[in-house]
């Protein structure tokens, strides 16, 4: 089987799953949080060098406050967490998205896992964290305009692969397979500029109820697909 180098995952359904169980959406998004853990695992075993998964978006501040709030402190132990795991296989992690927008505290607890992790040799694994895709290639447009205005760049040298060098995901190939669970078939602004020759695999199961056999259905999926990039058929 052709496994992906880089898979992306919208982690959708968390609510939705605990409602249909009876319990209350926050317990969704913990049993999702731990869900990570086990994926990214089982990917790596597989062969999968990058995982980046979508878990808040810029978008996400609209809802309720509540819930805003107990992902938040979610997120703050999941920090902890994912340094040790990180710590026992040997993984890389790397945060994407707007850090300035989120609390000083959260931001320090990023930066420990990034500078803790950075020289590990196992899966790539890249959190989505108030993330939108259109708010991160505005911002890459900003910071063109200033080396622009500063003489360190000149407009007619501008190229796509300049251009990806200003983006959150810089160094870090794009997609291969995206994955989006839970039965909604958008793309919700995550990563518009990397997936442009990304294949999409969409499925109904609920992120908390997404196993290795289910990633495994995907993959098998995705080697179904006869990818072409300009007429050329991808080996």
């Amino acid at each position: 089987m052709n496994v992906p180098n880089h898979v992306a995952i919208i982690l959708d359904g968390n609510g939705r799953w605990a409602k249909s169980k009876g319990m209350p959406r926050n317990y969704g998004h913990a049993q999702g949080s731990k869900n990570v853990e086990i994926i990214c695992e089982e990917a790596y075993k597989m062969g999968i060098q990058y995982l980046t998964v979508y878990a808040f978006s810029t978008e996400n501040w609209n809802r309720p406050k509540e819930e805003v709030d107990a992902l938040m402190k979610l997120l703050r132990n999941y920090m902890k967490t994912c340094l040790k795991t990180a710590e026992k296989n040997r993984m890389c992690v790397r945060v994407i998205g707007d850090k300035s927008g989120l609390d000083e505290d959260i931001c320090n607890r990023i930066d420990e896992l990034e500078k803790a992790t950075v020289n590990n040799d196992g899966l790539h694994f890249q959190i989505a964290l108030n993330y939108g895709s259109r708010d991160e290639i505005i911002r890459a447009v900003k910071k063109i305009m200033l080396d622009t205005k500063n003489g360190m760049i000149d407009s007619q040298d501008m190229t796509e692969e300049l251009f990806s060098t200003y983006l959150d995901t810089k160094g870090i190939p794009e997609p291969d397979l995206m994955i989006r669970t839970s039965g909604e078939e958008r793309i919700s602004n995550f990563l518009l500029w990397q997936l442009a020759y990304t294949e999409f695999y969409f499925t109904n199961v609920p992120w908390p109820a997404f196993t290795k056999a289910e990633l495994e259905k995907a993959i098998a999926v995705y080697n179904e697909r006869d990818r072409r990039f300009g007429n050329v058929k991808e080996e």
